[in-house]
């Protein structure tokens, strides 16, 4: 690959991306373009403009941007409108924040006349694959640095040294080991590294940022009620909001309870284990209520059928595909499934846990006529059931008397 003349860094302004940032003009002697995605985690972003400036980059050259709207109405809606998780536990946080940080990353390559993009995932992780598959996918010519996979910085020590030799200020708290890696956005956090490799010993307590121990938690429930409108979110407690404010408002009301915790060892697209302790609070609530109105207003062909190709859904968004046609295949149907479900769900919080108690729709499919036990004034014949079962059950008496020949 010939080397870069301009170069788009996702750039955080912490310290690994700032040596990036520096390696990139050292090694190259190109000119760097820093994005600065706000995707709700949480942190004043002020500072990474203040600290690209120190290390040379034109003003012009810094991109800081709030997606949080973009993320949670693009990415993390149409995911939640197919009940995603992947191997049937993880949200996917982290997962489907990167096509958008990768699909800024080229867009301002476009726009600044930069032939490169480049990020800070390491070479054994998933986010070097979702972010360069993406810039793929939008930009077949566009250059990729991933300097953690081509410099020599291979132990902290060394980290340390380029930063000082390169008059990188480095904050007395970063000189030691972090004790665990962390990644965090407006659906989620990510804890994982050091203190949480062995997947045989509990967590410790300082790992939980966003989420009260669920012990601890309000011995008194609260009830929160969503309301959806073709499967997407758009009201609690019967206030319209926008979607980041809705997974806001939702993250504090699951987080004071303790919910949406999960310690999970996941298999990585890139062929080894690994262990991350998650808390996703807000989602926690959003999927058990979408499920709930969805139990209502879906045809059970249509959300079984569904629900198969959820596995795969999730696994291609895990995996970086984002931007493939089938996930887009997958996400048209899905969307096609979400043209009746809406209604209002309400939902337990308690100790940990998120439960659907109650849910209404004037779509709804639910017929109390047919299902009561009491007098249904003709709306089901249950003498109807007999010829049912008999048709069914012809392939299974034929299959036993065959059976029965050859014992």
């Amino acid at each position: 690959m010939s080397a870069p003349k301009k170069v788009v860094l996702a750039y955080s302004g912490g310290l690994d991306t700032s040596i990036i940032l520096k390696w990139l003009q050292t090694e190259y002697g190109c000119e760097v373009v820093t994005f600065t995605a706000d995707l709700g985690q949480g942190e004043e972003l002020d500072p990474a403009r203040d600290k690209a400036i120190l290390l040379g980059i034109k003003p012009e050259n810094i991109f800081i941007e709030d997606v949080r709207e973009e993320f949670v109405r693009d990415f993390v809606f149409p995911m939640f409108r197919a009940n995603a998780l992947y191997e049937g536990l993880y949200l996917l946080g982290t997962s489907i924040a990167r096509p958008l940080i990768a699909k800024r990353l080229v867009e301002i390559a476009e726009m600044t006349g930069a032939d490169a993009v480049a990020h800070g995932a390491t070479g054994k992780g998933n986010d070097q694959v979702r972010f360069e598959l993406t810039a793929y996918a939008l930009n077949p010519h566009i250059k990729v640095i991933a300097p953690w996979r081509e410099w020599d910085l291979t132990s902290r020590t060394k980290l340390l040294e380029f930063a000082e030799t390169n008059q990188i200020p480095v904050a007395k708290n970063k000189r030691g080991e972090a004790p665990f890696s962390v990644d965090a956005n407006l659906l989620h956090t990510s804890s994982e590294g050091r203190v949480l490799e062995n997947p045989g010993e509990e967590a410790p307590d300082y790992v939980y940022q966003r989420t009260i121990d669920p012990e601890k938690a309000p011995n008194e429930p609260e009830m929160v009620e969503i309301a959806f409108e073709k499967g997407d979110a758009v009201a609690i407690n019967g206030e319209r909001l926008s979607p980041a404010t809705i997974l806001t408002r939702l993250n504090e009301l699951g987080g004071k309870h303790g919910v949406g915790r999960l310690d999970l060892v996941e298999n990585r697209f890139v062929g080894m284990k690994s262990r991350g302790v998650y808390e996703t609070p807000g989602g926690t609530i959003l999927l058990e209520a979408h499920r709930g109105i969805e139990q209502i207003t879906l045809d059970s062909g249509a959300g079984h059928l569904k629900d198969s190709i959820m596995p795969r859904y999730a696994e291609l968004i895990y995996n970086g595909f984002w931007y493939s046609p089938e996930r887009e295949m997958l996400q048209a149907l899905i969307d096609k499934s979400q043209e009746h479900v809406t209604g209002t769900v309400r939902v337990k919080l308690y100790k940990g846990l998120a439960r659907t108690v109650a849910r209404w729709s004037d779509h709804s499919l639910y017929s109390e006529a047919h299902v009561t036990f009491e007098e249904d004034a003709g709306a089901y014949d249950q003498k109807d059931a007999a010829g049912f079962i008999r048709l069914n059950a012809l392939r299974l008496k034929l299959i036993a008397t065959r059976n029965a020949k050859f014992k």
